[in-house]
């Protein structure tokens, strides 16, 4: 096991020609395995979904240009997205550095690989992005964001373990079919009752091989106690923070999910 520190990149725009200039910024810091193959790569499972894409204004936080728009508004409309989109790296962050991903290797029996990894990551950002899309317009673009700096992650991630550029991009395509696919699965099943919510746990989150009913109960219990946590935070403090906090996989007080603390922040909402 090696301790690497993972980044994505961050696109600003400079003042009128709005050039992108890319930084690199620290998303989190987790132990991945060094010695896994590039054969953990295709465990992904394949689909037909396209590469997703992010327009030059949305990798700048910015908006484009219509007429008649005063620009005032204009310049208020462009701090608000880079607000947002400083609070959707944060979300993004809270999905990896502050789930217990040893927990989840343990209680649901998964190997310690990069694999189990982007599962338990993709299922957090996941319930980041059900919860964010029920506050409107700005929900949803920060849903685009969280979405990014995954890939952003997932990427950097690979090459720190050492996968060629034809294997990663290949193996990334694979993952992204992956991750559409678990969204609609998913959706369908926070939609259903627990039999539905299991059969789209069963069949992505263990890739069809949990053979232990106990294991789905407790996913399945997870995800609806987490779902309900995250709607009794308040919309607006998410978008201007991103702050996340996420409950155990076990609870050792059922009776303990109340409603969070509002969080704090300086007058600009960072």
């Amino acid at each position: 096991m090696k301790s690497a520190r993972l980044l994505v990149k961050e696109d600003r725009c400079s003042g009128e020609d709005r050039n992108r200039i890319s930084q690199w910024v620290p998303v989190c810091s987790l132990l991945v395995p060094v010695s896994s193959t590039q054969a953990q790569w295709g465990r992904a499972l394949s689909g037909t979904f396209q590469w997703p894409q992010i327009s030059q204004s949305l990798a700048c936080g910015g908006s484009e240009q219509i007429p008649g728009i005063d620009v005032q508004w204009n310049r208020k409309y462009h701090t608000t997205n880079k607000k947002i989109k400083i609070a959707a790296l944060r979300m993004y962050t809270s999905c990896v550095e502050k789930t217990d991903f040893e927990e989840f290797f343990l209680r649901c029996q998964m190997p310690d690989t990069f694999n189990s990894w982007f599962l338990i990551t993709l299922l957090h950002v996941w319930m980041c992005l059900v919860r964010m899309k029920q506050e409107g317009r700005s929900g949803k673009y920060m849903c685009r964001i969280i979405v990014h700096f995954m890939w952003e992650d997932v990427e950097q991630r690979g090459r720190v373990m050492g996968v060629n550029s034809y294997i990663l991009k290949k193996n990334m395509i694979l993952m992204t079919n992956n991750f559409y696919a678990a969204i609609l699965g998913y959706d369908e099943g926070i939609l259903s009752d627990d039999h539905g919510l299991a059969a789209a746990l069963w069949r992505t989150f263990f890739n069809q091989k949990c053979e232990d009913p106990r294991q789905l109960e407790l996913l399945v219990e997870y995800v609806r106690k987490q779902m309900q946590y995250l709607d009794s935070m308040n919309g607006e403090d998410l978008l201007l923070t991103g702050e996340v906090s996420w409950r155990p996989l076990v609870e050792k007080n059922p009776q303990s999910v109340l409603k969070p603390h509002s969080p704090t922040y300086n007058d600009e909402g960072l």
